[in-house]
């Protein structure tokens, strides 16, 4: 629908525009064309074209929402984006291959598979700190899988929202893949509709409303939420190694605002200083001495962020333990990497997540305690260790519930696709990346084959006591009672 505002006509997206939207994505769905292996391979391929030929603009559009710098945005979101894609290309005919399933006596004669189908039309909400990333990953395993897709890029990156929807008409099927730009109005139209899958990556405030509008039609949803992110560094490693791991994990993935960012440090109160010293070390030889004119840190978003994250800086539990950083320039939007040490659990700054350049450090009397911390909290999304101790590493991967895990390292499992990425708890549900993408939006449908050949009277009235007993050693498998109970025969 378009209205006049002044001079300009502004086209508004509401409720009968998105259900057009849905109806003509279904009519293109019901068609079959999605389905064919053909047109899934094909606009794969038309994605890495676009990875390809848009690279300039893409970085351009990045410095414009968050000042990401160009490595980041080359390498973090287009270098996997193309990965992802390569991945699907390769292994695409194996994905959408029935799997065999073996049957049991009780179906005997017959065989069985189990068919991935596309759910139909899907609806992916996506974030603004990884605007192409967080948009296309997900895009990928629903074209793989077969499906219809909308995506509704975040307003809070209009610059890369306004690329990937040009970018999409230009290189994709526009009658089965569509993007909306808007903000809250759009996309509270689009929860309207039926979707037969949604996906939002976001927080948790807005996921329970997408829950809540997904929950109306029975709609299943994948959550990528975040959390309160826990490092846990023990004193018997290569510290050197480790502060440079963890700086790259929080302020080389967009200063922070990343969903997998290393949040908050728990270490003894005995190593805390060494620490200290070392993480100031590495962040200078990285960043230089002023560190709000590095080139190689993005931004914060917008103003209501920065408000935000200097809220939890001022706060009075907290403003006094600020150990390094601290400068900001809210005109530039800009806050420096900002260490603070011996932060207390009930401050603000521990009571959410940061996503930011801020790391709280927690000191402990021994290593053990960490676990208490984090297991007291909400499960994170990812949580790191750093340690030599065989059995520390053990009881962390044992005893921490989180999305996922990494030891001696932070944020590079988002890598490898072999594994699955999601959260659980309030961190998320569902999962995506490489197969578990395509997964994600397969529904694995049972198929049992059986012929005319073999029936057997057992199954059918008049019940007796033969039949049952004979039944009873069929579902269970063991050819010792099948054998009694022929013998037995029709004896009470």
């Amino acid at each position: 629908m378009a209205t006049t505002i002044g001079e300009e006509k502004v086209t508004v997206f509401g409720e009968e525009e998105a259900k057009q939207l849905v109806n003509g994505l279904r009519v293109a769905y019901d068609s079959g064309r999605t389905r064919s292996y053909s047109w899934r391979v094909a606009q794969l391929k038309n994605v890495v074209r676009m990875c390809d030929d848009s690279e300039k603009e893409v970085v351009e559009a990045l410095y414009k929402d968050l000042a990401k710098p160009e490595l980041e945005g080359t390498l973090y979101e287009l270098g996997m984006i193309k990965n992802a894609c390569k991945v699907a290309l390769k292994e695409l005919k194996n994905w959408i291959r029935p799997e065999k399933a073996k049957t049991s006596l009780t179906t005997f004669p017959s065989s069985a598979e189990i068919v991935s189908e596309p759910f139909g039309i899907v609806l992916i909400i996506s974030a603004w700190n990884y605007p192409f990333l967080l948009s296309i990953d997900p895009v990928i395993g629903a074209i793989a899988a077969g499906n219809a897709v909308v995506l509704k890029p975040s307003e809070l990156a209009p610059a890369s929202s306004s690329l990937l929807a040009k970018l999409f008409s230009q290189y994709l099927d526009t009658s089965a893949i569509k993007v909306v730009e808007g903000a809250v109005p759009e996309t509270s139209a689009l929860l309207e509709q039926k979707w037969d899958k949604i996906m939002y990556t976001g927080n948790g405030r807005v996921g329970r409303i997408v829950m809540a509008a997904a929950a109306k039609h029975l709609t299943p949803v994948i959550m990528e939420l975040g959390g309160k992110c826990p490092a846990v560094v023990d004193s018997d490693i290569n510290l050197e190694v480790a502060m440079r791991r963890l700086i790259a994990g929080k302020w080389g993935c967009n200063n922070g605002q990343a969903c997998i960012s290393p949040d908050y440090i728990l270490t003894t109160k005995d190593y805390a200083p060494k620490l200290v010293d070392a993480l100031k070390t590495e962040l200078e030889r990285f960043y230089g001495k002023n560190q709000l004119e590095s080139k190689d840190l993005s931004r914060i978003v917008n103003s209501n962020h920065f408000a935000r994250l200097s809220k939890l800086l001022d706060d009075e539990k907290v403003s006094g333990k600020i150990v390094y950083g601290g400068e900001k320039d809210e005109e530039k939007l800009r806050i420096a990497p900002t260490i603070l040490l011996d932060v207390p659990r009930d401050s603000l700054i521990m009571s959410e997540e940061i996503f930011g350049p801020l790391l709280p450090i927690l000191m402990l009397n021994n290593i053990d305690e960490s676990f208490d911390v984090i297991n007291s909290g909400t499960k994170p999304l990812a949580a790191y260790i750093f340690t030599n101790n065989k059995k520390l590493k053990e009881k962390f991967v044992m005893s921490v519930s989180a999305g996922g895990i990494v030891v001696n390292d932070t944020t590079i499992h988002l890598a490898v696709h072999t594994v699955p990425f999601g959260g659980v708890g309030e961190s998320g549900m569902g999962s995506y990346h490489g197969k578990f993408s395509f997964d994600a939006f397969s529904h694995k449908k049972a198929v049992l084959y059986r012929s005319f050949i073999g029936d057997a009277a057992l199954r059918y009235p008049p019940y007796t006591g033969f039949k049952l007993r004979m039944m009873k050693a069929l579902m269970g498998g063991s050819f010792l009672a099948i054998l009694r109970a022929l013998f037995r025969g029709s004896k009470p």
